[in-house]
């Protein structure tokens, strides 16, 4: 078996206006397609993160909040960035608040942490 790269990383959203200010117009992502399920009321709008990789959203009413991001499944979602400190500032200038730059353990390379607006964390890693 060979899985050559992740074609999409699907999330649930709770508000599309929300949800569509923080990633297409602030993040940048651009729109691939959005299509209304009439038969759940919900949307699924996927939005193009490079040229092999998609994120999903589903906007759905009425789902539980995220308790942690320590609970099983997905922890975080994480995007390289040339600058973690240049993307830290444009994010700020955005209103979105993110935590104090500091060094992966591991690898030495700068990242930090900021949240969607379902208080997804998401970070950015150089």
């Amino acid at each position: 078996m060979k899985l050559n790269a992740v074609h999409h990383i699907a999330l649930i959203c709770s508000d599309r206006d929300a949800a569509l200010d923080f990633y297409v117009r602030k993040l940048g992502f651009a729109v691939i397609r959005e299509n209304y399920r009439p038969e759940r009321d919900d949307w699924k709008i996927d939005l193009r993160v490079n040229e092999e990789t998609e994120l999903e959203l589903f906007i759905m009413r009425g789902h539980p909040a995220r308790l942690s991001p320590e609970a099983y499944g997905l922890r975080h979602l994480a995007f390289r960035v040339e600058s973690v400190d240049e993307t830290a500032a444009e994010l700020a200038a955005l209103g979105i608040e993110c935590e104090p730059v500091r060094l992966d353990t591991f690898t030495g390379k700068k990242m930090t942490f900021f949240r969607d607006p379902d208080n997804m964390p998401l970070e950015i890693h150089e």
